[in-house]
């Protein structure tokens, strides 16, 4: 979906940040522009929207999320695979790549959005108890459920898709904002390729692949 270097939702951030610099640097000087300098840089680091070769392969789910895996573990899904799944927790810090980019080639056939509150993303209750936005994803192959997860410091959750939009593998399709967590969900007939503690790259690393049959 979005293409530029860094997203558009981080512009307003680094234009104010950046103009206070200026004007730190021209009336109270050089030294006092630094710790808004340093903001701008950090600033437009966060919202970086890097470019990934993503795998081709419609037997490969891909990474949905920039992060840690906190946990592999066996769900029963209600919301959208209403079976037993497996799910994949990714943890963002908030020096991680933020956008987040569909696991697989699909068409969107849910979508929700629960408001919530704002726990750190790390806790395991946050999935439960705090804002998130939920897409299932759909293909002649299977069906996943992506949600993302704000965090204590994640107030906004981007989505930049709707009901019936059709995704490449590892295109982009939402953000969060400053620190969160990303969940995957897939089909029992995947087999999970990470563990906890790993570090995953999203729309690069391979999370799953489906077995054979």
């Amino acid at each position: 979906m979005v293409k530029t270097p860094v997203v558009k939702e981080g512009y307003i951030y680094i234009a104010v940040l950046g103009l206070v610099t200026i004007i730190a640097a021209l009336t109270l000087g050089t030294y006092w522009a630094i710790i808004p300098g340093v903001l701008t840089a950090f600033v437009t680091f966060f919202f970086r929207n890097p470019k990934r070769d993503v795998p081709e392969d419609d037997n490969l789910i891909v990474s949905p999320a920039d992060g840690r895996v906190m946990s592999v573990n066996e769900v029963y899904d209600d919301q959208f695979l209403n079976e037993k799944g497996l799910k994949v927790t990714i943890f963002l810090s908030v020096f991680d790549v933020h956008v987040n980019r569909s696991p697989i080639n699909g068409e969107i056939k849910f979508q929700q959005y629960t408001c919530g509150r704002f726990k750190p993303a790390y806790k395991e209750s946050a999935a439960c108890e705090n804002e998130r936005h939920a897409i299932g994803l759909e293909n002649s192959q299977m069906r996943v459920l992506v949600t993302q997860i704000a965090g204590i410091l994640a107030r906004r959750i981007v989505s930049w898709v709707t009901l019936g939009s059709v995704l490449q593998q590892g295109e982009r399709y939402g953000l969060i904002k400053f620190g969160s967590c990303t969940e995957l969900i897939v089909p029992t007939s995947v087999e999970i390729l990470v563990k906890k503690g790993d570090r995953v790259r999203g729309g690069k690393t391979v999370i799953g692949r489906v077995k054979e049959k």
